[in-house]
């Protein structure tokens, strides 16, 4: 099949989507299918900025271009017209769905809240099949939209270059240093951590000065270290090594880090509010569920340096929960373009 494939491009930022995309193209190539990739330069601000990429997308009809099937990740690409036009939902645009704020929001805010939802109505409706890359996903959409998509999952990036080796005594939690990702929660349960385990963050991001800062009032660079961007073979090292791994964002889409953690039978603390996690995550099998508070999640980190043994075991089933669902890209191209 002649295949497009329609996604964002914000210049400089790289994180899950782009890695989604990348998969899905080289799946689909793997497959034996031509691809030819769309990707629409996206600005956050301003708010007419978003409005044009709008207006700009629902004006391309694609009906006559020699393309059999037509797949979008992500808002506003989903606009497009096509007859086989298939969606594969990363998310939507959070701002005016779960993360928008009636009381706070601005009137510029409020038009851009309407306008979104209104061509979200019209063009997830007139989709050939509807997909989302997670349950939580799909949820929302049903929530907002009343619309119904089927959640399904891809493994991550490297997802067969993951190993465990022996553990130390470290915590790992790799993500972008975003708010939403809340690398905070975890520094501010350091300080409550008795045992003598380490917190390790990677990742680069927005907010590594305000987390710098944090670890200088807390005094907490004897405990956590921020390690900025490491490369492919340090990550692959860092989960082999670690106790657990932690990963609670709130309320995201999927996050690959929790599959990263069960291909390194690695157990998971996240927390009851993360959204996407929760489903991979068995409380007291494969991992914890923790309410989102430092000293609860202390009190497990503390906990797990004392029961190493109950930590191995409790990753080793993460790794045969992941084995017991199945996830490939083969099963997903299959899916995805099954008429």
């Amino acid at each position: 099949m002649n295949i497009l494939v329609t996604a964002n491009l914000v210049p400089f930022v790289r994180g899950g989507a782009e890695a989604h995309l990348e998969g899905l193209v080289h799946a689909l190539r793997q497959a034996g299918h031509a691809v030819e990739v769309l990707r629409l330069p996206f600005r956050f601000t301003p708010a007419a900025s978003i409005e044009h990429l709008m207006r700009f997308t629902e004006q391309l009809d694609m009906r006559d271009q020699s393309i059999d099937r037509v797949i979008s990740l992500q808002f506003p690409g989903y606009g497009l017209r096509h007859d086989r036009h298939i969606v594969w939902l990363m998310h939507q645009h959070r701002a005016v769905y779960e993360l928008y704020d009636h009381a706070t929001a601005s009137a510029e805010q409020i038009r851009l809240r309407t306008a979104i939802h209104t061509y979200d109505h019209n063009a997830l409706r007139r989709a050939y099949k509807r997909f989302a890359n997670s349950r939580r996903v799909a949820e929302r959409l049903r929530q907002f939209n009343g619309l119904e998509a089927k959640p399904l999952y891809h493994p991550p990036p490297l997802a067969q270059h993951f190993y465990c080796a022996e553990a130390q005594d470290y915590i790992f939690f790799p993500s972008r240093l975003e708010r939403l990702k809340r690398q905070d929660l975890l520094i501010e349960a350091a300080r409550y951590i008795k045992s003598p385990m380490a917190i390790l963050l990677s990742g680069e991001g927005g907010q590594r000065a305000y987390y710098q800062k944090l670890l200088d009032r807390y005094d907490l660079h004897h405990r956590v270290r921020l390690l900025g961007r490491v490369d492919e073979r340090m990550k692959l090292a860092l989960y082999a090594h670690s106790l657990a791994v932690f990963f609670a964002p709130l309320d995201e889409d999927l996050g690959y880090v929790t599959l990263e953690a069960m291909l390194a039978c690695k157990p998971v603390l996240t927390c009851t509010d993360a959204g996407g996690p929760l489903e991979f995550v068995q409380d007291g099998e494969t991992g914890w569920i923790l309410p989102p508070e430092p000293q609860a999640i202390a009190e497990r980190i503390d906990w797990l340096y004392t029961h190493r043994a109950k930590a191995a075991a409790m990753g080793r089933a993460a790794y045969a929960h992941w084995q017991a669902l199945h996830i490939s890209w083969s099963g997903v191209i299959e899916t995805l373009l099954a008429d």
